[in-house]
């Protein structure tokens, strides 16, 4: 029997009792016009009925490109590790129940990139590449651009979320890669730094929106907010030496930074704050 070629990308969508977001999520999909790619479901056991019948979506995708997997896991980043290691795509890219892309166009827009960088030789010596964008912020509908340059600041404070991220897929393989899931709210934090810090991953932005993100969901929660806080403590003393990490939260608190979140939050305000915020990092 023929094995089937490896697509370019591996589309991941992890689930639980997602009620109508799992199948909204995964027709969103199906519509992009670039066919060069597969889906991957993992679901930990829903029971609200929302994994049932996904056979129909799956007819949508590309030909043989569609693999369900419902058994249970630790965790999204333990759901998320399972399917990584069921996937077969060059990349790998993670949605939510309820994310979605920003346009249909939009993997074919990060096809003919990946494509253009092969062909003038970008990026050619061995480094694992990551690439990323911009995301649509559902709660304020404006688009939340990503800094164009992954300095030692940003990966502080302002890395892409996993919806705006590409990953080359020996950044997930084990069993040195993917999530890890000693973090309830930061492993995909944890792992952004480990692939710059330690993979030495070539950060590439793309410059445009990948996703539409939902939010208001698992990490954003009151007691998931503490535990992100601690968790960002732990995880950028990994990282960064104890003379920098004092620097940058001074200068946050300085700069105001919890007001500042409060406007970019509020969607009376979100609007000029993400506008100054764009111009600034596509300046």
């Amino acid at each position: 029997m023929q094995m089937r070629q490896s697509p370019l990308f591996s589309v991941i969508v992890v689930s639980f009792n997602a009620g109508g977001k799992l199948k909204d999520t995964l027709l969103n999909i199906a519509a992009q016009s670039c066919r060069d790619f597969e889906v991957v479901v993992k679901d930990a056991g829903s029971k609200d009925g929302s994994a049932d019948g996904l056979e129909d979506v799956g007819r949508l995708m590309p030909d043989g490109g569609f693999t369900v997997r419902i058994s249970p896991d630790r965790g999204i980043y333990d759901g998320m590790n399972q399917a990584a290691a069921l996937s077969r795509g060059e990349f790998l890219y993670f949605l939510n129940c309820g994310d979605l892309f920003a346009d249909n166009d939009t993997l074919l827009h990060i096809k003919e990139r990946i494509l253009k960088d092969r062909e003038e030789k970008k990026y050619s010596d061995g480094r694992p590449l990551i690439y990323y964008g911009d995301v649509i912020e559902k709660t304020t509908g404006q688009i939340a651009a990503a800094k164009p340059v992954m300095d030692d600041f940003a990966l502080y404070r302002n890395i892409p979320s996993h919806q705006a991220v590409i990953y080359e897929r020996k950044l997930l393989e084990q069993p040195t890669g993917g999530f890890d899931t000693q973090y309830t709210v930061r492993a995909d934090y944890e792992h952004f730094l480990r692939c710059h810090y330690r993979a030495g991953a070539h950060m590439i932005p793309l410059g445009f929106t990948i996703a539409s993100y939902e939010g208001g969901g698992f990490s954003e929660t009151k007691e998931n907010r503490k535990i992100s806080a601690a968790e960002h403590k732990k995880i950028t003393a990994l990282y960064m030496p104890a003379r920098k990490r004092f620097l940058y939260r001074l200068y946050l608190y300085c700069t105001l930074q919890p007001l500042r979140e409060k406007i970019a939050q509020d969607p009376k305000t979100a609007g000029i704050y993400q506008k100054i915020r764009t111009m600034v990092y596509h300046r």
